[in-house]
């Protein structure tokens, strides 16, 4: 459940920001990578990574050797962000260009999950939301894969959403200007993939087909 603690509450343009679990998930499940910040030794750091959401839970994972995950499995407060874009809000003067957004903040602390089954299962999860119906078409993850990955979680509890959308906020007396305002759209969208040297005689898979 979205609590809103002094952290998540906003004092500019307080309208823009949603506490709403849906909203939130929403955000989350679509967005493909976030960043996760915090500080070690006065030493603040800023990783951008993959990641799911399953439930109340957002879903990470790395290299078992890896610094960055050394560095918060003990538990320290983090702050996750995620931003999709929408379009880029052209105004009638620079002042008031902008841009039509969704995003999250989470605060939370980290917890390691050491079950065998559990890290195969985010990795299927994980899979199948960076490339859908994959998972089944590829060769089986080896348990030697599994065992080299360390799998980490955060609450999605102190969280808040945040987005603009619609058009230009113009001041009045520069509307009838003869300057052209409006929105240009800058949708997110995958592309035809483009096969590696060891699959240039291979079918392209239905599952990639994007222009289907």
């Amino acid at each position: 459940m979205i609590q809103q603690t002094p952290r998540t509450t906003t004092s500019r343009m307080p309208k823009r920001t949603q506490y709403d679990e849906e909203l939130v998930n929403s955000i989350l499940d679509e967005a493909l990578f976030c960043t996760i910040s915090y500080s070690v030794d006065n030493q603040p750091y800023s990783i951008p990574t993959a990641f799911v959401r399953k439930g109340d839970r957002l879903y990470i994972h790395g290299s078992v050797g890896s610094h960055f995950l050394r560095g918060i499995e003990s538990g320290i407060p983090v702050c996750i962000s995620v931003m999709l874009t929408d379009a880029l809000v052209v105004a009638k003067s620079a002042f008031h260009h902008s841009v039509n957004y969704r995003s999250v903040i989470i605060f939370s602390n980290v917890i390691k999950h050491e079950n065998f089954e559990e890290k195969a299962s985010f990795f299927k999860e994980l899979t199948e939301k960076i490339v859908p119906n994959s998972w089944d078409y590829l060769r089986p993850m080896k348990a030697s894969e599994v065992n080299k990955t360390t799998l980490l979680s955060f609450q999605i509890s102190e969280a808040s959403a945040r987005m603009r959308t619609g058009m230009p906020n113009d001041d009045e007396a520069d509307k009838e200007l003869p300057i052209w305002s409006g929105i240009i759209p800058i949708p997110c969208k995958r592309l035809t993939p483009l096969a590696d040297e060891n699959s240039l005689n291979i079918p392209l898979p239905e599952h990639l087909n994007y222009s289907s």
